[in-house]
């Protein structure tokens, strides 16, 4: 596939860059997502978003057309920014700016400016904005950019000294966000999550439908970051970065920062583990050693299923990073990994995970698309694909079974339960990987075996 003259996208291992945004604005108490374009970029974000996480999504727009595009989009934004306010009441605005908005020229920051201006007279809520335009990044770089601009436009007064830590996640499940509170209070200090969806995609069912779901980082915490004990920051690829929300408080207000993996197999966790201990002067509790435990048992029990097994993985790249990592620690081989992302260090970190684990590296493919991930997958012969999705109709031409890890799960259910961080993530996604292999021996087993 490498010498193919082939130049155009065929389902694209990546999604737009202000759908990410949208997702991590989705994480704080009282924000609406706001979309500085036409409609149909936020109906088309809405439906991933719902479709994942099976719950009402209310992404607004400026809603351009063919005018806008001509004398700019401003007049639609302020227009935009009254009726949420009128509608929704919200604490935050966040706007993302959009491949139109982009191309056009639009100076959104000089445009809410002009806003606060003119309407400063009413009580105005945050507006935060970040810049997205989707030629030139992914769905996580439109994420970690509105992290990082939540704490540069909110987080800008020193704050006192307090018993928390801050903890930038990355985009995770949200049954991973409600873990790692639990793992972070288990230290004895409480977290400061950014962002956090758990309850906003993720809800209970009510009585009365809310506007705005509860739940999310409160916009109280985001400006007293400042004065955590330490952040930390999971993502090797988002660590080559050179400006993100944990570089931004380091640097504003000496926070320190711990910038490790996403936090998935026994290695990775350990130095999450090892971060927090050194941010709290806590050691790890007890009930997380036992954790640990049971998972290394669990690694011997299962390794004579999964032991030489051939995997592709794919995805979003600290997620590709983070499950490489935990396939080479029990003993299946990557084969392939692949993500529709540009940036530099993927292969760098897929070498850091693997080393002392596996006798020859993955082959490693960036700004992939699913018919170059199909059409190298062919050659490698997987015994199994582990991804989102969108890589079902490779994975039965392949004749190999998904195990379905991150985003988007839409053609299964409750994905946006699945855990996939620290010893128990790990131990659930271990679990799933392994049945997975043994389904598939017994489903093309002409005995059957009933008893494995």
């Amino acid at each position: 596939m490498k010498d193919s003259p082939y130049v155009s996208t065929t389902n694209a291992c990546k999604l737009c860059t202000p759908l990410g945004a949208t997702l991590a604005f989705k994480g704080v108490e009282g924000c609406v997502p706001f979309l500085h374009g036409s409609q149909g970029c936020a109906t088309y974000m809405r439906r991933y978003v719902i479709s994942h996480y099976r719950e009402p999504v209310d992404i607004a727009s400026s809603a351009l057309g063919e005018k806008n595009a001509v004398y700019g989009g401003g007049p639609n934004l302020k227009k935009g920014l009254l009726n949420v306010m009128r509608k929704y009441e919200p604490q935050v605005i966040g706007v993302a700016t959009t491949c139109l908005t982009e191309t056009i020229g639009d100076d959104v920051p000089m445009i809410l400016k002009e806003f606060r201006a003119e309407f400063g007279d009413l009580d105005l809520p945050d507006v935060v904005q970040v810049s997205t335009p989707s030629y030139s990044g992914t769905h996580m770089d439109g994420f970690h950019g509105a992290v990082r601009a939540l704490v540069e436009q909110l987080a800008v007064e020193p704050a006192p000294a307090s018993r928390t830590v801050n903890v930038m996640p990355g985009f995770v499940s949200a049954a991973d966000l409600r873990h790692l509170r639990a793992l972070v209070r288990a230290f004895g200090v409480e977290p400061v999550l950014l962002p956090d969806y758990a309850d906003t995609l993720d809800g209970p069912a009510l009585e009365d439908y809310q506007t705005i779901p509860s739940g999310g980082t409160p916009v109280a915490a985001i400006r007293t970051m400042g004065g955590a004990l330490g952040s930390i920051e999971c993502g090797r690829v988002l660590a080559g970065a050179k400006t993100t929300a944990g570089t931004a408080l380091a640097q504003r207000f000496g926070v320190p920062l711990a910038r490790v993996g996403l936090p998935i197999g026994l290695r990775e966790t350990d130095a999450f583990m090892a971060a927090l201990e050194a941010a709290t002067g806590t050691p790890m509790p007890r009930e997380l050693e036992l954790e640990r435990g049971r998972l290394v048992d669990a690694y011997v029990d299962g390794h004579k299923y999964v032991f030489g097994k051939r995997a592709v993985v794919y995805g979003e790249e600290d997620l590709v990073i983070g499950l490489t990592a935990l396939l080479a620690e029990m003993g299946v081989r990557p084969v392939l990994c692949a993500t529709g992302a540009r940036g530099e260090g993927f292969g760098r970190a897929i070498a850091e995970v693997c080393e002392g684990l596996m006798p020859e590296l993955p082959q490693v493919r960036t700004g992939a698309d699913f018919w170059e991930i199909e059409g190298d997958a062919r050659a490698l012969a997987p015994d199994l694909l582990v991804g989102h999705s969108k890589g079902y109709r490779a994975s039965g031409r392949l004749d190999a079974p998904l195990v379905r890890v991150g985003f988007p799960i839409h053609d299964r259910f409750g994905g946006q339960r699945l855990r996939h961080l620290g010893y128990g993530g790990t131990q659930e996604l271990f679990d799933r990987i392994v049945n997975t292999v043994i389904e598939r021996k017994q489903s093309t087993s002409d005995i059957g075996y009933g008893y494995i």
